[in-house]
Formats: C-alpha cells, structure tokens, sequence
C-alpha cells in the first residue's frame, strides 16, 4: 500500500508504539468473555485444589488470601491499563476530531468556489438570455 491509498486511520495505527499497541491488546483481551471465563475457572479451580483436593495441606486455606492478594493486585493493574486506554482513546477522538474539522474547511472552500463558478454561469445565461431577447435589425 503506498502512502498515498493510506486512510488516516492506517497512517494512526502504524504510528502506534510498541508499549501503546501492547496496552491496546491487553485491553481488548481484559475486556473479552474469553478473559473473563477463563479468569472464572482459574478461581473455581483455585478454590477446589485448595479446598477439596488439599483439604489438610491447602497452600491457600478458606478464605483464600492468597487468591484475595491476586485478585488485588489484578484489579489494580487492570485499572492502570484501562486508565491508559482510555487516555488514548481520548487522544484518538481528538485526533479524529481534529482531522473531520480540516476535512470541513476544506470541503467549505471547494463549495465556495463551486457557488462563485454557479453565479458566473448564471450571469452569463442571463447575458445570453438578454441578447437573445433584442430584436434584431
């Protein structure tokens, strides 16, 4: 694709950096159902292992610290990463605002010219109109 067919949102996402795109991606895999099932099972399993299987040497006895200590630490991550993906995806709004603004400008200044050009024709079928309608001798 050379520079020219690029979209703008083509010319964003290539101008991303490793550390934006890699939020983006654990943003998108936080937010899915695949996520949010798996983590599910992760805490059913944690919770059988412990409280079934190693009844007398559990590593994380009822109530589970440990896994409320996880379960902390990934809600605070999981804030700070969602904190930075909507930071950019404020940048992107206002980039795109941005862009649909130029866009207008420039769309006003071509129908500008367009109206001029339409009232130059308009007065020259007028002046057609009028020779046309002296009588001739």
């Amino acid at each position: 694709m050379t520079d020219e067919n690029k979209t703008w949102h083509q010319e964003h996402k290539d101008s991303l950096t490793k550390g934006q795109r890699a939020a983006d991606l654990m943003r998108n895999g936080m937010g899915s159902g695949p996520f949010v099932g798996g983590f599910i099972g992760f805490m059913i399993i944690w919770a059988a292992v412990n409280t079934l299987v190693l009844a007398s040497k559990a590593w994380d006895p009822y109530p589970y610290i440990l896994l409320n200590l996880f379960l902390s630490m990934l809600a605070g991550l999981q804030g700070a990463i969602l904190l930075i993906a909507a930071k950019r995806q404020d940048a992107i709004a206002g980039a795109m605002a941005q862009h649909d603004y130029d866009t207008n400008l420039k769309a006003e200044k071509e129908i500008q010219a367009l109206m001029t050009i339409n009232r130059q024709q308009l007065e020259i079928l007028a002046e057609l109109k009028a020779m046309g309608a002296t009588p001739r001798s």
